[in-house]
């Protein structure tokens, strides 16, 4: 008979691929965000609010 895995070991594995998943999402996520918060504040230090709008927009359009 093959090596069985019982409902505790099942469920620990679940949880921590869960929280690395987790991880992995936060961090993709939070460094999106930083992304665009650069773009954001480039546009503005360039003084064009033009850009800054277009770029908003494209970003909304994007999602």
């Amino acid at each position: 008979m093959g090596k069985s895995f019982t409902l505790i070991q099942t469920v620990t594995t679940a949880g921590v691929f869960s929280a690395v998943s987790f991880w992995y999402g936060f961090m993709f996520g939070r460094e999106s965000a930083r992304k665009e918060l650069g773009d954001l504040i480039e546009g503005l230090r360039r003084g064009n609010p033009n850009s800054v709008e277009e770029n908003q927009l494209g970003k909304s359009l994007e999602t």
